[in-house]
């Protein structure tokens, strides 16, 4: 009898001194996990892409906890879940935003009851489906064929496991960031109290998705990587060659006539190098590490710094090319600089000058003679 007194009077001790635990608070506890999210009004999603990871399609996405950023901040991590269950998910909430606009006559395409492994009979074969990612993008969506009741061996006979079932009215916003509450208007007196606690806690997508994630580690978050999304395409590389011959060409004829240049002139240049503190193997090794650079940025499709540079290393050969033609010219008298930095032929200016002049080619003929008329003349006498 003791214990039993005892016993109850435990049972109400403890019931007065800790806090009352709801149903719900508890089933999210004990069988969501620790990372269990009740409210998603602020949270955002982001779909990347489809993949095959494991033998098994699924979608990676990543989750943002401030979804005002537009996905535009660092996630909360980067996961994956398979293409039925994302695919479901999304589809609830496609469903509730139609029941917001009040479209009553909205059905799921066709495709979607595919989302689970099904048996489908065409003209006397049978064979199993289930949506999957298309062969060749991780941007799409389509319905594989599979050969087993589990579609886990992949049927490609004819080269490929996609069927001929349409999915484009199946696609998912694949890099379109999705907020996981969406509000309409509505008015108070026409809502229960319940209404935006429960909007606030059933968000079809995020938390269709989040029950079933797996953390995509680095590895399966370069899979489906599209590797020539930003990478050189045929034009870029027809540009790259035209400029890079281009260049080289500009190059060899630097070189050329650096060699016929004068010893004067390159006396001068090799001046002009060491007063601003270098010297001629220092410019040397600047133009092979522009060029090492330019290769390296090339390599890794950095598109943007490499025509920059590029084109930077053209206009400085270029420049320094018509400065060679020009000095040249000089140093051999064809040409002729003026005070105001006009270039002029010598041709041009021998013909001006003798023009405009108006001295006469030929001198008098009394240049340097005695004139007898100034003889004949009558001088004064001296006294």
């Amino acid at each position: 009898m003791i214990d039993r007194i005892l016993y109850l009077a435990l049972v109400v001790f403890c019931g007065l001194t800790f806090p009352s635990v709801r149903a719900e608070d508890y089933q999210a506890a004990n069988y969501q996990g620790d990372d269990y999210i009740k409210y998603w009004t602020e949270y955002a999603i982001l779909p990347k892409r489809c993949i095959v990871h494991n033998d098994v399609d699924v979608i990676v996405y990543s989750v943002f906890e401030q979804g005002y950023k537009q996905c535009a901040d660092d996630p909360m991590g980067t996961y994956i879940t398979p293409v039925g269950t994302f695919l479901n998910a999304y589809l609830n909430e496609v469903a509730q935003k139609n029941e917001d606009a009040g479209n009553d006559d909205y059905e799921a395409p066709y495709a979607s009851f595919y989302t689970d492994c099904t048996l489908v009979e065409k003209n006397g074969n049978q064979y199993y489906v289930k949506v999957g990612c298309t062969d060749g993008t991780s941007q799409s969506i389509s319905v594989n064929i599979y050969k087993d009741n589990q579609c886990e061996t992949r049927d490609t006979t004819y080269g490929s496991d996609d069927s001929n079932i349409d999915a484009s009215d199946l696609q998912l916003p694949f890099k379109q960031c999705q907020q996981c509450v969406n509000w309409v208007d509505r008015n108070d007196d026409n809502v229960d109290d319940q209404y935006y606690e429960n909007r606030e806690m059933n968000a079809p997508l995020c938390s269709g998705v989040w029950a079933y994630k797996e953390t995509c580690d680095r590895k399966c978050q370069k899979m489906g990587l599209e590797r020539n999304r930003d990478g050189w395409n045929t034009s870029d590389k027809i540009l790259l060659s035209i400029l890079g011959v281009f260049g080289t060409g500009m190059l060899i004829a630097i070189v050329m006539m650096r060699r016929n240049m004068s010893t004067k002139d390159a006396l001068l240049e090799e001046a002009a190098i060491t007063a601003a503190g270098l010297q001629q193997g220092h410019v040397i090794a600047i133009f092979v590490l522009v060029i090492v650079v330019i290769t390296v940025f090339a390599l890794l499709n950095l598109k943007s710094i490499t025509w920059t540079l590029l084109l930077i290393m053209n206009t400085v050969l270029f420049g320094y090319l018509m400065k060679l033609t020009i000095d040249s010219g000089v140093s051999t008298g064809e040409t002729v600089i003026a005070p105001d930095g006009t270039v002029i032929h010598r041709g041009d200016s021998d013909d001006d000058s003798s023009v405009e002049s108006g001295v006469p080619d030929k001198p008098h003929a009394n240049n340097g003679t005695y004139d007898a008329d100034l003889a004949a003349k009558e001088l004064p006498a001296i006294t």
